[in-house]
């Protein structure tokens, strides 16, 4: 896809949030259940089932998916969609990339041992490698608009309520 083909793919769209402001809540979902006896979970991903288990620092064998390396690849497909759609409307040629994204947990804070410990994924870095002749410029722009435009990065960085409810 070109700058072109972008811009005329999101023009109806930005056309119809502006004019009808309502219309651009969108709903995002995720399903899953206990499909399987381990203390697991069964998320039913766009390709396919995914399951989930305690990490190894926290118990696990490790043939499960951790939920906090989920968390960082949701992240860091955002992150690398984003730049994407924004390298080509800005005809930035990104064909080529090579993405990753680290953080660290306390399993302390998981594991309640420790009660001053966090409970999360901290200091989060993702990094994107461009073969490009972008210049410095360009790229900064690039990294800048990326954070500001990639959902599940926003989410973190202002995280939501989260409720967990019985239905």
């Amino acid at each position: 896809m070109d700058a072109t083909s972008l811009r005329a793919a999101q023009a109806p769209l930005k056309e119809q949030y502006r004019s009808a402001p309502e219309t651009a809540r969108v709903p995002t979902s995720a399903g899953g259940d206990y499909r399987d006896q381990a203390v697991t979970a069964t998320i039913d991903g766009y390709a396919g089932p995914i399951r989930a288990g305690l990490h190894r620092a926290a118990g696990g064998t490790g043939a499960d998916a951790c939920s906090a390396d989920l968390l960082l690849e949701a992240l860091l497909a955002c992150a690398g969609v984003t730049l994407r759609a924004v390298a080509t409307a800005m005809g930035v040629d990104a064909s080529s990339a090579r993405l990753a994204a680290e953080g660290w947990w306390d399993a302390r804070g998981t594991l309640g041992i420790d009660r001053e410990a966090p409970v999360g994924v901290q200091d989060i870095v993702v990094t994107i490698s461009l073969t490009t002749d972008a210049d410095d410029t360009a790229l900064e722009r690039l990294a800048r608009a990326t954070e500001r435009y990639c959902v599940v990065g926003q989410t973190l960085a202002t995280p939501p309520t989260i409720r967990v409810v019985r239905a």
